[in-house]
């Protein structure tokens, strides 16, 4: 009698902890290739079709060979494809450098390998030693006076922002219900996408952006183009000093993150004497996962730590800062993006 053999599917291969921890610690060394993808957009070059290192280093003043290997090493991670004839096209992950498409990841690329960040990380042995920020050290004044002085760096941190805010927009306006509030104030909102997006999706209500002078400038081209100009003013000042009256609802979204417990206090004390008796105080931001719990908030945290001297916080940690401002906790909603809503009101 002939028996027939099964054959069983193959066995992942646990992969050992020393070659884990060695992927673990090349990361860099990708995270650089994708920024120079990202800095010479490739992506972009290869849309319509696949392009040789040669090709590409001619489109992008680079020196073909040197662009090759980059471009080689994000292959075999699967960022591009290398054809037979030495060629690279996209795949999914490489689409994601685009541009010109919706959840588009070109800004975190540029950003994340900029000299807004990638310095600074190099440098977080000083911050945790000294509980300093690694940027102010290297460059002697922090980001936001850096970004004064160099409008390159200011226009990459919009870009960035911008583009982070795309993703998150829809996941805020399904979780949480705008409707009962006339009037909606985003507090340090950027150019205002955030608060354009609610107005639109609520024709009846009103806004109101508080940020700095240039910004605030910035942010009425947007709501021309949103078309919610004549529902929302842009009005600027400093947020640590007085923060508008008028509204029925105010909110922070990823704000509070960039300042140490200290100036969250304070900031969040300047946001209570805005609020009527009866409005809220949104923070629109990461809430840090349990011990051991793996969440990308942990990371973002020691970015957080070496660049701007902030800290992503725990749910503890919020309610903490917010009962010492004088503001009660009601409740934290979690949204389909990295980001949750905390929702407060007046003691």
């Amino acid at each position: 009698m002939v028996t027939q053999q099964t054959s069983s599917a193959p066995q992942a291969t646990e992969v050992p902890p020393q070659q884990a921890l060695w992927r673990m610690l090349t990361g860099c060394f990708l995270s650089q290739a994708i920024y120079v993808a990202a800095k010479l957009e490739i992506a972009d070059l290869v849309k319509d079709g696949p392009k040789s290192a040669e090709e590409l280093a001619a489109l992008t003043d680079s020196h073909a060979g040197s662009l090759y290997r980059v471009l080689r090493a994000l292959a075999s991670a699967g960022i591009f494809v290398e054809d037979e004839q030495g060629r690279f096209s996209l795949t999914p992950l490489a689409n994601l450098l685009r541009k010109d498409i919706p959840g588009s990841m070109h800004a975190a690329g540029l950003l994340i390998g900029s000299i807004l960040q990638w310095p600074a990380l190099g440098q977080m042995l000083y911050s945790v030693q000294s509980g300093e920020s690694a940027f102010d050290y290297l460059f002697g004044m922090d980001m936001w006076e850096y970004n004064k002085h160099h409008p390159e760096t200011h226009e990459l941190f919009q870009y960035s922002m911008t583009s982070f805010s795309a993703g998150e927009q829809k996941a805020i306006l399904e979780a949480y219900d705008f409707s009962p509030y006339e009037t909606i104030v985003d507090i340090a909102g950027g150019q205002g996408r955030l608060l354009a997006s609610i107005l639109n999706a609520y024709p009846e209500k009103k806004g109101m952006l508080f940020e700095l002078p240039n910004t605030a400038k910035e942010a009425e081209k947007i709501f021309q183009e949103a078309g919610v100009a004549d529902r929302v003013q842009a009005v600027s000042g400093d947020m640590f000093e007085a923060i508008p009256s008028g509204g029925d609802i105010y909110m922070m979204k990823t704000v509070l993150h960039d300042w140490d417990d200290e100036q969250a206090v304070a900031l969040l004390q300047s946001c209570k004497a805005a609020l009527p008796e009866q409005g809220k105080l949104l923070l629109i931001s990461r809430v840090i996962a349990p011990a051991n719990v793996p969440d990308g908030s942990k990371f973002m945290d020691l970015n957080m730590m070496v660049t701007l001297g902030g800290r992503e916080r725990t749910a503890a940690e919020i309610e903490k800062l917010l009962n010492e401002a004088g503001l009660t906790l009601s409740r934290i909603i979690p949204t389909r993006s990295p980001l949750s809503i905390v929702e407060s009101t007046k003691e």
